[in-house]
């Protein structure tokens, strides 16, 4: 009974001392909270400077003292590090009723926040300098003048096969407008330091390795240079790989990629070059042992260069890995050698004598009569192809009409054909009573061609 006494005496002690000890604090508080009527809490500043715990009537002369000492440090890349002095620019301060304006902010019975909050107020217009002189130091930097590296964008180079990214230049170049400003409204708002970097002031790269952009781009271009053609033309190969297309490429400011489709363009006339053999001048081995040479004509390979630059293209697009005969507008019935091969009609104008072998194997042979040389007729020397044959057909032209059996043209409106209104072939005819420039021969000897011969058989008109 006595211990539960003692106990009950104890709590109610213990109670009554807590309650004294809650409401001595409480006093105390809201009492320091009368302090704060006139003064500034803990941790307060003003533009930069120091105001903790300060009267209000202080204010203006601790501004005006610390503000006339003001220096601030300009923190740049590689430490390089500026002071512009405060007398320097002729800063001051303008006199105003700091107290007044704090007050706004300050709810008196709060300051206690202020031991673990700090409070950093900017007072418009209450410090000013000649902006002019400011102008001239920034100009006079050395950070802004010396030494100075442009930023460059992430790049991509060529090198054994593939695309490498090189990471981007960073430099120091300042962006003096910028600078300028954010250093304009650090003075003013008293802070002692400006981080360069932080402000972002530095003119830096637009692009660098790690951005989409980029990543991107070097795929593009590997997914190009991966292109691997390899052109086939009878025994002879062309192989277009990355080594050629990576000079074909432009990469431009904003990373987009360009093929330069001009040297597409020219590649592929080099290949037309080398490898066309329509109009070429071949050496001709002639029936009589003799050998000629044989200049123009429309026999041969020809590369349509419009429709194989732009399949050329969608292939780099592609990445395309692949063999393939170009596209021709026209091709011969051979690759290799001279393109003619061992099927083909043999005209000599000179000899007036025509032969047609298939397979390496005379067909037939035999005297013809060609077009008129004394009236502009002459048959043109070349090597054709036959485009097509005929039977039964109407020839016309200038002042005549002529009904003939076999009809074999190789060379636009002109070919070999039977003439039954002549009675003899050969010799000097063409010279004196030649044709419009066809190749007359007689019935049977242009029936036996007619029956053997097929479309894109070679004919080669020529003279010793």
């Amino acid at each position: 009974m006595i211990n539960k006494f003692i106990s009950r005496t104890i709590k109610k002690k213990f109670i009554g001392g807590t309650i004294i000890l809650i409401s001595s604090l409480i006093l105390i508080y809201i009492l320091s909270s009368m302090y704060f009527i006139n003064h500034f809490f803990f941790n307060t500043e003003v533009n930069g400077v120091n105001l903790s715990l300060k009267n209000y009537k202080d204010a203006n002369e601790i501004l005006k003292d610390e503000i006339s000492k003001y220096n601030i440090e300009i923190i740049g890349r590689d430490k390089r590090n500026e002071i512009i002095k405060g007398e320097d620019i002729k800063i001051y301060y303008k006199e105003k009723d700091i107290g007044e304006e704090i007050k706004k902010y300050q709810n008196i019975f709060k300051w206690g926040l202020s031991l673990i909050n700090k409070k950093d107020y900017y007072i418009e217009g209450i410090i000013d300098f000649d902006e002019e002189i400011l102008l001239e130091k920034v100009s006079g930097l050395d950070i802004v003048n010396n030494n100075i590296i442009d930023p460059i964008n992430v790049e991509f180079k060529y090198i054994n096969g593939s695309y490498e990214i090189n990471p981007e230049v960073y430099g120091n170049k300042i962006n003096k407008n910028k600078f300028i400003k954010v250093l304009i409204d650090s003075i003013k708002s008293g802070r002692k330091t400006l981080d360069l970097d932080n402000e972002l002031c530095y003119e830096n790269p637009e692009y660098t390795m790690d951005c989409e952009i980029a990543i991107e781009t070097n795929d593009l271009l590997n997914k190009y240079v991966k292109t691997k053609i390899t052109y086939l033309f009878g025994e002879n190969k062309e192989e277009l790989n990355g080594d050629i297309i990576s000079k074909w490429i432009t990469i431009n400011d904003d990373l987009s990629v360009t093929i330069n489709e001009k040297y597409l363009k020219e590649y592929i006339a080099r290949l037309s070059e080398k490898y066309n053999t329509v109009g070429i001048e071949r050496d001709f081995k002639t029936s009589i042992g003799k050998s000629v040479k044989v200049k123009g004509g429309y026999y041969g390979w020809k590369i349509n260069s419009i429709a194989e630059e732009k399949m050329l293209l969608e292939n780099i697009k592609l990445g395309a890995v692949l063999e393939k005969e170009p596209i021709y507008t026209q091709k011969a019935l051979y690759r290799d050698g001279d393109d003619i091969g061992n099927t083909y009609v043999e005209i000599n104008i000179t000899r007036q004598y025509l032969w047609f072998y298939k397979n390496g194997q005379l067909v037939t042979e035999g005297s013809i009569v060609s077009g008129d040389p004394r009236k502009g007729y002459s048959t043109a020397l070349g090597t054709y192809m036959l485009n097509y044959k005929q039977k039964d057909a109407v020839l016309n032209g200038p002042g005549y009409e002529a009904k003939v059996t076999y009809w074999m043209p190789f060379n636009g409106n002109i070919g070999i054909h039977d003439a039954s209104w002549r009675y003899s072939f050969g010799s000097n005819i063409y010279q004196n009573d030649g044709t419009h420039g066809c190749v007359n021969a007689p019935i049977s000897l242009a029936k036996k061609i007619f029956d053997n011969i097929d479309s894109g058989t070679p004919v080669i008109c020529y003279e010793e």
